[in-house]
């Protein structure tokens, strides 16, 4: 047995993270960690890696109790991690981040031909494709994917956490991926793989071992169970996991686009010449890799973000691409951002202050100069019901909530208002299943009354699960638009990587 974690228990201050959890993984093994946010895995791996210490337990490698008291003693017996926020410097080359925090045989020098050739033998041996003299923001995500691969090969990781490291690549990226780490098995390394997305856990796993709660509560294979089984172990309850979308006929168009160019951070055009308009009862999803574009176009039409030249953003009629944030509101639009704790709530104000942060100052929330307190209080307890939000009570500071009630209390916000159109943006991301499973039958249900509705998400499930069409971004442009119907991953996978002639 290459490693064992037994009896593994450890308490923060009011609350047990991981409760008794054994775990094993055999040489030539992909073992997946499953389970919601808060369930305990990363806690878990911490222990694992040296980041924290076990109150209880045991963890064995090959048989010998060990006690890791740091990453670097981690890395030292063998054990290496890809984080799923890739730990590269961009501005370095990959051979520099190769050898960052590593011993030169040159002294204080680095003697980055040695680690050049290594690398290169390392990818020949792997399929890993990586020349080492590039720097890391030149390479696409999954690339930088197979650097942070390469860095734990180099330090001749035997057994190798994996935390996430699916989130961002095209369906393509992620093939090519399984079929690096079963090359990793079969030389006899262990895998421990972390992930959310049930088909890919399914796809790879050779065993699987579901937490929730800080405790186990199922051990199973590939072979003797099913994603609806898996999700009920994770949640506790039977889940749904593709929306009920029954047939609605889309009305006139309530967002249209034309010819939109928007500005990245960097000050380069991040979309250019965007045409695009989603209809009454519709849900347009926007498929795409991270960084071409999505954040840029989602910003633009909420008015975060200046549209550029001879940019039009009609919204019911009116062009709104000059327009501040609270006019466009005015004209009916609705808006959940993905950065839910920059743009979407202030974490220190409280459950019920978040609820009404855009209406406070109507007179529904107000008596003359002064708030209404009492009418802010039962607008707060109402919605958290409505809602379904768990929390302490309303007046509890959002930042103390799971990510996925804070998307319930800023979804509870913006449907309140009764939006025409609304612009969505990564609804799920870091939100558990079940929170996930109501989040998408909140969306349905505006779809079914006639809200035109821009999903933005990098989840591909989740946008052909949920969308009546599906427009394709590349670089900025919409590169095609296809319907529901026609919705093929592997299509639509070649056109987020570019590839447009197959």
């Amino acid at each position: 047995m290459l490693l064992e974690m037994k009896g593994i228990t450890k308490r923060f201050p009011g609350v047990l993270a991981n409760d008794g959890i054994d775990l094993e993984v055999e040489e030539g093994q992909v073992h997946t960690l499953l389970g919601e946010n808060g369930a305990g895995k990363s806690t878990l791996m911490k222990i694992l890696f040296g980041l924290y210490q076990q109150d209880e337990g045991e963890v064995l490698l090959r048989g010998k109790p060990l006690s890791i008291g740091s990453p670097s003693e981690a890395i030292d017996v063998g054990i290496g991690m890809v984080h799923q926020h890739f730990m590269l410097v961009p501005t370095l080359t990959v051979a520099e981040n190769v050898a960052l925090g590593l011993k030169s045989g040159r002294g204080a020098l680095t003697d980055l031909d040695a680690v050049s050739k290594r690398i290169n033998e390392i990818s020949e041996a792997h399929g890993l494709s990586v020349d080492p003299s590039v720097e890391v923001w030149r390479m696409a995500v999954g690339e930088r994917q197979r650097v942070e691969i390469i860095k734990a090969l180099y330090r001749d990781a035997t057994l190798l956490v994996l935390d996430e490291p699916t989130a961002v690549l095209t369906p393509q990226e992620v093939d090519d991926l399984f079929v690096i780490l079963r090359r990793m098995t079969d030389e006899g390394r262990g895998l421990i793989f972390i992930s959310h997305k049930l088909h890919e856990v399914m796809a790879l796993s050779d065993e699987i071992t579901v937490l929730r709660n800080g405790a186990v509560t199922g051990h199973t294979r590939p072979s003797e169970t099913s994603r609806e089984q898996l999700a009920e172990m994770m949640v506790g309850r039977s889940v749904k996991l593709v929306p009920d979308r029954p047939h609605v006929t889309a009305g006139e168009p309530r967002l249209v686009i034309k010819n939109l160019e928007v500005k990245g951070d960097r000050g380069t055009m991040a979309v250019e010449g965007l045409n695009l308009d989603v209809c009454g009862g519709e849900i347009v999803g926007i498929a795409g890799v991270s960084g071409n574009g999505q954040k840029e176009l989602a910003e633009a039409v909420a008015g975060l973000r200046r549209a550029e030249g001879s940019s039009h953003i009609m919204l019911n009629d009116v062009d709104v691409a000059q327009l501040d944030t609270r006019k466009r509101r005015d004209l009916g639009l609705g808006y959940v951002s993905e950065e839910r704790m920059t743009d979407g709530a202030i974490g220190e104000f409280s459950v019920s202050e978040n609820l009404i942060l855009v209406d406070h100052g109507s007179e529904k929330f107000t008596k003359g100069k002064f708030l209404d307190f009492k009418a802010i209080r039962e607008q707060g307890e109402t919605l958290v019901k409505k809602f379904a939000v768990k929390t302490p009570s309303i007046d509890t500071p959002v930042s103390s909530l799971s990510g996925g009630n804070i998307q319930k209390v800023i979804l509870a916000r913006e449907l309140t208002a009764k939006p025409s159109v609304m612009v969505v943006a990564q609804p799920t991301r870091g939100v558990d299943i079940g929170s996930a499973e109501y989040i998408h039958s909140q969306l349905i249900a505006q779809r079914d009354v006639g809200t035109a509705t821009l999903l933005i998400s990098e989840d591909l499930d989740e946008v052909i699960g949920l969308s009546d069409r599906i427009a394709v971004m590349f670089e900025g442009e919409i590169v095609a638009i296809i319907p529901s119907e026609e919705a093929e991953r592997d299509k639509i996978g070649l056109l987020m990587a570019g590839v447009f002639d197959s």
